[in-house]
């Protein structure tokens, strides 16, 4: 038992979409599609909320943060997945392992604070538009950003490091991509205080920024509904249309990723398996995808801004 204890880990086989060979182009091409088209939206809303004048408020500096959010966290995990479907080789070092899902929990742990400072903002513009102002002046929201970026990032290397100090034998192979939970199922000790962390941590960055989100749009809904101007519910409406189907997005691919009953059945648990393996693909790639799409969609300053950008002729 001592020389098995001493055969430590030293990669993880990372199996993602290897079960099925012959769709592993088709899952190539379809990912490399989306990653560009994530770049390509959230940079242009990070230039046009960076150079037009028109979106220098707090709700684009948050859409920024969170566009910049979805370019790293999808730049941590998808081009290693994309050498993985072409090249065969599944294997991620230990440090590697490390890195990836250090920035995987920061990256999620800042935008579930993101989400909330976002809410709050709306709650704000539409409920005390008159203090708003005064309120959300710039250097409180650019104070929230900073606080959300720290505080996800501190999170993470907590959960990183209590983590990956725990001894793995025998066990390497990650079913789906490389995510906490994951890892601690091959850990060869008592993870009771890493599942203890997880749920103080759950607590504050999910929980806590639900609450947020949900009291704020409580007390939009009952501004709306007072207001007695047909024109002014649409517009207040469509102010916080986007965010509000972005938080449905986000919570509710975490809740199917986490609450996936589980099945004795082993033909059960492969379609489970599949399952989780989509959602994981949703959450990692589609999601931060759509983001860029969702807020630009029906907003008029954004498609100005970028008409005026791609329009724009340096003198």
């Amino acid at each position: 038992m001592d020389k098995f204890n001493q055969t430590f880990v030293s990669e993880f086989i990372l199996l993602g979409l290897s079960g099925y060979p012959k769709l592993e182009l088709i899952y190539f091409v379809l990912i490399l599609v989306m990653y560009l088209v994530i770049l390509i939206g959230n940079g242009v809303l990070i230039i046009a909320s960076i150079f037009d004048s028109r979106l220098h408020t707090p709700m684009y500096f948050f859409l920024g943060n969170l566009s910049f959010l979805d370019v790293c966290y999808t730049s941590s995990s998808v081009p290693s997945t994309l050498v993985s479907l072409i090249s065969k080789k599944r294997n991620i070092s230990f440090s590697g392992c490390a890195v990836q899902m250090f920035t995987g929990f920061a990256m999620g742990s800042t935008e579930c604070l993101l989400l909330g400072m976002m809410a709050f903002d709306c709650y704000m513009a539409i409920c005390n538009p008159l203090r708003y102002p005064i309120i959300m002046h710039k250097l409180v929201y650019v104070l929230m950003a900073s606080v959300s970026w720290l505080s996800g990032g501190i999170n993470s290397i907590v959960q990183t490091a209590l983590a990956m100090q725990l001894p793995f034998c025998g066990k390497n192979i990650i079913n789906h991509f490389t995510e906490i939970l994951a890892v601690l199922k091959l850990a060869y000790a008592d993870i009771s205080l890493n599942i203890i962390t997880m749920v103080v941590s759950n607590i504050a960055f999910l929980v806590l920024p639900l609450l947020v989100i949900f009291f704020s749009y409580v007390f939009i809904l009952y501004t709306i509904l007072r207001m007695s101007s047909a024109t002014g519910r649409h517009k207040a409406f469509s102010t916080c249309l986007a965010h509000l189907t972005v938080v449905i997005i986000f919570y509710g691919t975490i809740f199917f990723m986490y609450a996936k009953p589980k099945s004795q059945d082993l033909l059960e648990e492969d379609k489970l398996q599949a399952l989780g393996k989509l959602i994981s693909l949703f959450y990692g790639v589609v999601t931060p995808m759509l983001n860029p799409v969702i807020y630009s969609l029906r907003n008029k300053d954004v498609k100005a801004a970028v008409k005026y950008l791609l329009n724009h002729k340096p003198v």
